[in-house]
């Protein structure tokens, strides 16, 4: 009884794999979402304000980056927890692929999650004029506990490692 119920857990992981193909999933939308942008922004390119190309700008980013997180979170996720990938030797492998465990994926996710709170933060400020105080208080506010939040992990991380 006890194989089996272990073996069953085991093979539980293999519920994660629909999970990570969905995130590809969510990676195709969010490309079509920044094509999308770039084709509102191209026949306007001319009479656009220089803020408002450069907010549009940062929103791109902000998708790359996003599109990133999703790119490390599937590989890394499904490699980690589910099954490892088979790559053939003469085909193209992310560096970093077969080296991110669940603590360093959280590490980097924290990272990116700083990165695109503070390209969100600065779109928040380009447009300032038009927000109110208090809001602009409050994204400072959210921003920072991302920040202190993945300082935290950092430190944390570094302590458990000795």
């Amino acid at each position: 009884m006890e194989r089996f119920l272990e073996n069953a857990m085991y093979a539980s992981r293999w519920l994660l794999a629909p999970i990570y193909f969905g995130l590809s999933l969510g990676l195709l939308a969010l490309m079509l979402k920044f094509f999308q942008e770039v084709f509102h922004v191209l026949p306007n390119i001319f009479s656009m304000a220089e803020s408002d190309l450069i907010l549009v700008l940062l929103s791109m980013v902000d998708m790359s980056l996003v599109g990133g997180l999703l790119v490390m979170v599937m590989m890394s996720g499904y490699e980690n927890f589910v099954s490892q990938l088979d790559i053939d030797e003469h085909k193209e492998k992310l560096s970093w692929l077969g080296k991110m465990d669940s603590s360093s994926l959280k590490m980097k996710v924290a990272a990116s999650i700083v990165a695109i709170s503070s390209i969100h933060l600065l779109r928040v400020f380009m447009d300032a004029r038009n927000i109110e105080t208090q809001y602009l208080m409050w994204y400072v506010i959210i921003h920072m506990t991302f920040v202190i939040s993945a300082v935290l992990m950092g430190v944390l991380d570094k302590l458990t490692k000795h």
